[in-house]
Order: C-alpha cells, then structure tokens, then sequence
C-alpha cells in the first residue's frame, strides 16, 4: 500500500486500512481531501425506521458520471460510497474508474444486501475495485457472523441507541471491527426517537457505560464524529493516545458528497449545503476548510 505527500506530511496506509500521518511540523496541512464521504443513491428497500437520510423504493439514483469532478480524483483518495451500493446500475462501472485512476473504493452496504450479494461483493474486493467494506448492522446471526468474517478489511456499522446489550454480547469476542455511528435526528429518526425513547436511551446508556469494555471486547473499535460527541469517547481515551489517534474534525481532511442532489457540505447532518456546479475536488474541500477557519 502507498505512501503520498499530502501539504506539509506523508500519509501512509497499510494493508488493513490503517493510516498514518507523519510530519516535522507541529500542525498536519493538507492541499486536498484525504478521503471524502459520498451518497450515491436515495433509491433503498430496507426501510429502516431511522434512517437519517429518508431513502425509500421511490428514490432516486445518482448519476455517477455527470460531474466532471470524477474523472480527476487525486491518487489514493479514499472514497466512501454510502447508499443501497448493491443496486446502482452504474457501480461496477464506477468502480472499475476509480480503480483506473488509483482511488481506492470503500462501500457500505446493508446487512441484507450483504448477504443477498456476498459472492459479488467478495469478488469486487478480490479483483480490487473494493478495498473496505462496511455492512450496516440488522439484526445479529451466526450464519452473518461466519460470512463476515471471510471477508478483508471488513467494519461493522451500527448505531448508538440502536444496538442493543443481547446484539453486543453476541458480536463480542469474534475478532471484528466495529464502528460506532452517533444517532442521526434526522428524517426517520426524528420520529424513531420520539416512539421508542425508552428503548434508545437504554440502549445508548449500556454503550456509554460499558465503552471501555469495548476496545477488549472487538479487534477494533472506531467512531464518526458524532459518536465521539455522544459518547465523550475523550473521557477514556489518554490524551497523548487521543492525540495519535484523533484523525481530525469534520471537513479538515474530508467532506461530504451528495452525488443525487449534486450537492456538497461539511458532513452528512450538515444542514448547509452547496451546489457541486463545475466545481473540482479541490475547490469543493478548499470551500469547505474555508468554513472551519
């Protein structure tokens, strides 16, 4: 895997999808995205209660080549490609470009879906035009447990309030990754949150009381942002190792991309949003840090 020069540092990113920064300087400063969050379809038939984007059968597909920004993507850039990914009629096209021009895909798909298409999704990644892949949890199985397993680079996706101390009990122990989601109020989960509050505190007062568990209970524990916030991950986290580990605020090293609505933001929950146009990558995240300043 490659080592880049990114401004002022090198990234380096291993096999298992570890990153490294390195700099003599005492601030990181990039000159362009390191990776970039990207929604590339609205159209989804899991109906989940809480989903924050509000993705129905009724939605709508990106099209995947309309913005001339594609076509230039800086060489190992980490493209995050979130939607019902299985069922874009243009993935696989996508995804054979971006292997093209060295930008390394990650999908995540739903537990489903996963199953529905593990042969697929396994080929993808033999083939390299998938590197990680994140599976959004449903429900908890053995049989999902032991496919999982055989793939590379795989993260479990779940969400605070969500995941609940049986679903937890039984993924602990198996050697995964985990990646903690902060609850989105937002679309459905406005009104998920507001039918099951009970539930969700139950279930997000086990995850924060019992958070530092987790690290000995999963290969890998890791969190968006929001979790991070949620969760005061700082309070068991040393500082010297939050300092290595922390890989930096919303829009200082990524952005977010909404490939259906031609739009860009800081984030996915974030509510001010800017027309794509005939912008580059590069201009979209130089707008973007320019918000952070």
């Amino acid at each position: 895997m490659p080592t880049y020069k990114n401004g002022n540092y090198l990234v380096t990113i291993l096999e298992d999808g570890t990153k490294i920064r390195r700099t003599p300087d005492d601030d990181f400063i990039p000159d362009f995205s390191e990776n970039c969050d990207m929604k590339i379809t609205d159209k989804c038939s899991q109906k989940c209660p809480f989903c924050y984007e509000g993705c129905t059968e009724q939605g709508k597909h990106a099209d995947l080549f309309k913005f001339d920004f594609v076509k230039h993507l800086h060489p190992y850039t980490e493209l995050a490609l979130n939607g019902n990914d299985m069922d874009h009629p243009q993935l696989k096209e996508f995804l054979e470009l971006l292997k093209s021009q060295h930008v390394y895909a990650n999908i995540t798909v739903n537990q489903n879906q996963f199953m529905k298409n593990f042969d697929l999704i396994k080929s993808f990644q033999e083939d390299k035009l998938v590197y990680g892949i994140g599976v959004s949890l449903n429900h908890v199985s053995y049989e999902f447990i032991d496919k999982f397993k055989q793939i590379k680079n795989g993260v479990l996706h779940t969400i605070i309030g969500i995941l609940t101390e049986d679903e937890v009990n039984q993924l602990k122990d198996n050697d995964l990754k985990i990646l903690l989601l902060g609850y989105k109020e937002l679309q459905r989960g406005v009104s998920f949150l507001e039918n099951n509050k009970d539930s969700v505190e139950k279930n997000s007062k086990f995850v924060y009381d019992n958070l530092d568990k987790f690290t000995s209970w999963f290969k890998v524990v890791s969190f968006d942002n929001l979790a991070i916030k949620q969760l005061d991950v700082k309070r068991i986290v040393p500082e010297n190792e939050w300092e290595e580990f922390y890989m930096g605020d919303d829009g200082g090293y990524t952005f977010y991309i909404d490939m259906v609505k031609g739009e860009f933001s800081k984030n996915s929950v974030a509510k001010d949003r800017y027309p794509i146009g005939d912008k580059s990558i590069d201009d979209m995240f130089n707008f973007i840090r320019t918000l952070n300043k």
